[in-house]
């Protein structure tokens, strides 16, 4: 799925937010989040932001903060692909990790 974020199959959930907004509705939305550091691909597209940022999976999608430029933070709902889950997972418990030891809190929603 590389390319484009125009050429996926993706649904807004919520557009032209504050990036605290986007973090509060997947945090509200999702049935599980997974929080990854900001830089982590998925579907070969950082995600920009404050950590930790979160992911959220459902049964069939995923569900991140998309930032544009100019036009705010949108909450944007992708097609469930297990290797992308699996990464996000892993990333989530080595980011988790890295956290408690350095013993740096996260953003609160």
């Amino acid at each position: 799925m590389a390319g484009c974020i125009e050429q996926m199959d993706y649904e807004i959930l919520l557009k032209n937010a504050a990036f605290k907004d986007t973090l509060r509705y997947i945090a509200e939305h999702a049935p599980k989040v997974y929080y990854v550091g900001p830089g982590f691909k998925v579907y070969d597209r950082r995600l920009i932001g404050v950590p930790p940022v979160p992911v959220g999976v459902g049964p069939n999608y995923i569900m991140l903060t998309y930032v544009k430029p100019c036009h705010g933070s949108f909450v944007l709902k992708l097609p469930r692909d297990e290797e992308e889950i699996a990464r996000i997972v892993a990333e989530d418990k080595k980011y988790n990790n890295k956290r408690k030891s350095k013993g740096r809190p996260g953003i609160r929603i």
